[in-house]
């Protein structure tokens, strides 16, 4: 097996692709850190809060969050890249596992976060649409734009992070899908969009009174995920294996609450999209010719650095650059200036013959490159443009026009920091490609047997309620699989996908809300659920999971509803500007039904209904008193 697998890892290490999905994952992926940042900065007291507003244990994490948000951003725009990656994992493990996120308000898609940033750490992740990229361009300004090559990367960038965050979780998920009945009825699907608490806005009833289409959805799903691990990497099956990939997580995105789960999944197929469509989608965005043309002093190294940062934000490739030394004269628009003054400013000539100079130039770049287009015209509005045009005359005038060359650009005796990926997959810089193959098979086979022990440990003899504890040799399995789960779980996201099955739903049948007493006595309803049973926004994602996942289960426990009634209270009530001392709280019950086999129109069915009061909810000097009955389950 070690001979089959060292002679994959071989060929696919010598093997190339553009790093251009590398570097749209690691973007992508910025942004949902930093939507999920944004989102604990909102809901702060909510979650770290042991009540929200009125005790709060952990001042500073307001200011932590944004600190992860400053490396959240360098991460997305590809500043630092190497140390940004490294800063963000460590935020992630930290806050994932010392925080209430961990047991509370778990995301549903933490651990997968976690996992897909541990191996962007050894991906060449700066190669593409990165400020790294950048500056390394800079650092030879008089080497034309189109002397630079092509970024390429090993395929093990893309196969890799593939096959373990998404070939061992589809594989795992599976086979905890054979012990879920509504899953073998094919309806794994259709189930939990019925469900009030887990729908989004847009209503999809027409979908899911369609029997045959919701139960060939779900055998496909079924079907998928056993086969993605095994084929998804066959040149001619990824196509398929992509757009069945991608049309589930997107469908999951729109149809239901937990879109951070539904993203988090969907960017990884920015690595799993066939390279030709790449190169289809780039030929078919970019311009056939170039919308404007440039001319640049190639003697002067701050416009050379000018037209590289320049052409490096041209995604569309709509701006040709020239040199005014060696290319103006082919051009009759520019026949009446003289080489000196064009040497002056920065002249553009458009498809119309159109001359343009200074900041005009700048505008009209912007404008031509498509996505920055409002920023241009922003340039030319009256008060910015006589502004702009201030700073770039003082700029222009006074740079140095000595005659320069590349003797001007001093060498840097630093040896460059190579990447943990150059260091290890770059077969063009590493000394011995060999022993890093071997070393790579080596620790694969390590994150197979990890997952292995996860997927046994979990979907096999705990599904079928083997007890291991039954001798000495058992015991000591257990303890030893329970180690090696606890570490893989914590540090590379390796964890059990026993995502909405029989053991979550079977019993779910009721719905439960949270209303107020207003100063004219008058019933309405908090900002959290809805009349109909649905979670508002925003309290998705991780607060969705709060309370349809730990406080209403199918077996409630009033403890653990207490706490989540007095947090969600406290935090919504005074969020409404409600004076919790003197404001009533009712608790709400409305019946719904969460059934194994097919229903027509079950969701318009558990929309519908009437709640009832149960209980309720004061508050006064920071304590609550709730009063509940002794057993929710059994009204």
């Amino acid at each position: 097996m070690y001979k089959i697998l060292y002679s994959k890892i071989s060929h696919l290490y010598y093997s190339k692709a553009p790093a251009t999905g590398v570097g749209l994952f690691r973007l992508l992926f910025g942004l949902i850190t930093l939507q999920e940042i944004f989102f604990l900065l909102y809901f702060n007291h909510l979650i770290f809060d042991p009540i929200p507003y009125l005790d709060v244990e952990f001042p500073m994490i307001p200011f932590f969050l944004c600190l992860w948000a400053v490396v959240a951003t360098f991460l997305t725009i590809g500043y630092r890249s190497q140390q940004s990656i490294i800063a963000n994992y460590i935020f992630w493990i930290v806050f994932v596992n010392f925080t209430p996120m961990q047991r509370d308000f778990d995301g549903g898609f933490d651990l997968f976060m976690i996992g897909a940033n541990f191996f962007m750490i050894f991906m060449p992740i700066d190669k593409a649409f990165s400020i790294d990229n950048l500056k390394n361009k800079l650092q030879t300004p008089f080497k034309h734009y189109s002397l630079y090559p092509k970024q390429e990367i090993s395929i093990l960038a893309y196969y890799l992070p593939v096959f373990i965050c998404l070939g061992f979780l589809y594989f795992d998920s599976a086979i905890h899908k054979m012990f879920a009945e509504h899953w073998r009825n094919g309806l794994g699907a259709w189930l939990p969009a019925s469900m009030p608490y887990y729908i989004s806005p847009i209503k999809m009833t027409w979908l899911l009174n369609n029997e045959i289409l919701q139960k060939t959805v779900g055998y496909i799903i079924i079907f998928f995920q056993f086969t993605f691990i095994f084929f998804f990497h066959i040149r001619q099956l990824r196509p398929l294996f992509f757009l069945i990939g991608a049309g589930l997580h997107l469908g999951i995105t729109i149809t239901l609450n937990i879109y951070p789960f539904g993203m988090g999944m969907l960017i990884f197929y920015t690595l799993i999209m066939p390279f030709s469509w790449y190169r289809k989608i780039g030929l078919f965005l970019c311009a056939k010719e170039p919308s404007l043309i440039v001319f640049y002093d190639d003697k002067c190294p701050l416009c050379c650095r000018t037209i590289l940062t320049i052409n490096h934000f041209d995604i569309f490739n709509c701006i040709d650059f020239k040199s005014v030394q060696s290319q103006a004269l082919e051009y009759p628009a520019l026949n009446n200036i003289n080489q000196s003054t064009l040497l002056t400013d920065l002249y553009a000539l458009d498809r119309r013959n159109t001359l343009y100079s200074g900041v005009d130039t700048y505008a009209h770049i912007l404008i031509k490159m498509r996505y920055l287009a409002l920023a241009g015209y922003i340039l030319k509005f009256p008060g910015i443009y006589q502004l702009s045009s201030k700073i770039y005359r003082n700029i222009a005038d006074t740079r140095n026009r000595i005659t320069c060359d590349v003797s001007c650009v001093p060498e840097s005796n630093a040896t460059k920091q190579l990447s943990f990926y150059d260091q290890f997959f770059n077969s063009e810089v590493t000394v011995n490609p060999k022993r890093y193959i071997h070393r790579t098979s080596r620790i694969l086979l390590v994150l197979f047997l990890f997952q292995i022990n996860s997927s046994i440990h979990y979907g096999i003899f705990y599904r079928l309620g083997l007890n291991t504890n039954d001798s000495v040799l058992g015991s000591l399995i257990s303890d030893l699989s329970n180690t090696f789960i606890l570490f893989s779980n914590t540090f590379i996201g390796i964890t059990p996908h026993a995502l909405y099955l029989h053991d979550h739903f079977k019993g779910y049948n009721h719905l439960i809300a949270i209303t107020y007493i207003d100063t004219q006595g008058n019933e309405k309803w908090l900002p959290f659920v809805s009349p109909e049973g649905r979670l508002l926004s925003p309290n998705w994602g991780r607060v969705h999971s709060m309370w349809a996942n730990i406080a209403v289960t199918p077996n409630i426990d009033n403890q653990r509803l207490k706490k989540f009634i007095m947090k969600t209270t406290a935090f919504w009530g005074i969020k409404s500007d409600l004076n919790l001392n003197n404001t009533l709280f009712m608790i709400k019950l409305k019946k719904i039904s969460a059934p194994s086999y097919w229903v027509y129109d079950l969701l318009n069915s558990n929309l519908s209904g009437n709640w009832i009061s149960i209980g309720n909810a004061s508050w006064h000097d920071k304590s609550i008193k709730i009063q509940l009955p002794d057993n929710i389950n059994l009204l």
